[in-house]
């Protein structure tokens, strides 16, 4: 049942001691923002056909973990030398993240406050994460860009994208005791519910990519499903996207739930259009690849507003006096 919990400041609502600095809570969403990053780039690298541009791993080309100047994957070598330097950075920031989560335990205990556990493995999250995600990079440039391992590389980096948003949003609650839904049960399961046809859209859309021109090499080998029935196929599986969205925007209003999870709605509906629009773009126009690039983002903000909207539906750390 919906609990009559407001959003809005009360001052019979006492946060639990354990927020999480400003400046750490930036480190974390630049973790996540850098996260997205990799996604874009690693597409532009397919896209562009420079996904053997460097056809070694970790070297670009043997004896050399850099490109040299009489390689035959001319420019395509700096495209796929670029997403590989993005790495690094990913990595320094993971390593950031972890600092500034050491500093956060630190501080609390310093001043005698609690430490709140989760923040502090979430931190490490995206450490394991990033070099995970360079492993199984190095496996889809030695397996030749098989359509499966691109996929899963890409499915990988989504689950890296919402651990690091769901970093982000704990590190902006006052705790993590009480955890209060906000919202009616029936609601509550229809977020989850949104969130796995979130990511049966985003598994669909790396068939219809492995199934296409854009499989990262003119030589690399597709899925071999008809292009063109596995996109109806994704597109029915986004209509369902949009109305379970549309339900949940419905029960929200006619439940009248707090300002947070009709917000967080709002913004998952305004995303999934745009997408669509970009989606049928690219179909309609061929493929250019700097609209599937851009499709690509959309789907990080597909996924993230998923993630999001479920999150949006309980608070943690805040206690009401029952008065």
């Amino acid at each position: 049942m919906t609990l009559g919990l407001s959003t809005q400041p009360d001052s019979r609502a006492v946060a639990v001691p354990g927020v999480v600095a400003p400046w750490i809570r930036k480190v974390f969403w630049a973790n996540y923002v850098a996260q997205i990053a990799i996604v874009i780039t690693g597409g532009v690298v397919r896209l562009t056909a420079s996904g053997l541009g460097c056809p070694t791993w970790p070297e670009c080309v043997p004896g050399s973990f850099t490109p040299v100047a009489l390689q035959e994957q001319s420019w395509h070598k700096y495209v796929e030398f670029g997403n590989r330097t993005l790495t690094f950075i990913l990595v320094i920031l993971s390593v950031v993240a972890l600092v500034a989560a050491a500093w956060y335990v630190y501080s609390q205990r310093s001043q005698n406050l609690p430490v709140r556990r989760p923040i502090v493995w979430l931190a490490v999250v995206p450490f394991f994460g990033t070099f995970g995600q360079a492993i199984l990079g190095g496996i889809t440039v030695l397996v030749k860009l098989n359509p499966t391992a691109v996929a899963i590389h890409l499915l990988f980096s989504m689950v890296m994208i919402g651990a690091c948003l769901l970093l982000v949003k704990r590190s902006g609650e006052p705790g993590d005791r009480p955890m209060i839904v906000i919202v009616r049960s029936e609601i509550r399961i229809a977020a989850w519910f949104l969130l796995a046809v979130a990511a049966v859209v985003i598994a669909l859309g790396t068939i219809v990519t492995g199934s296409g021109p854009h499989a990262g090499d003119a030589t690399a080998p597709r899925f071999g499903f008809d292009p063109r029935t596995v996109s109806w196929l994704h597109a029915d599986a986004v209509i369902l996207y949009l109305g379970v969205l549309l339900a949940i925007l419905l029960a929200l209003r006619v439940t009248d739930a707090p300002k947070a999870p009709r917000r967080a709605i709002l913004i998952a509906l305004a995303v999934a259009l745009s997408q669509g629009v970009v989606g049928y773009t690219q179909y309609f126009t061929g493929l250019p690849w700097p609209i599937v690039a851009l499709h690509m983002l959309g789907a990080c903000l597909v996924w993230s507003s998923a993630v999001y909207v479920l999150l949006c539906t309980r608070t943690r750390g805040v206690v009401v006096d029952p008065v």
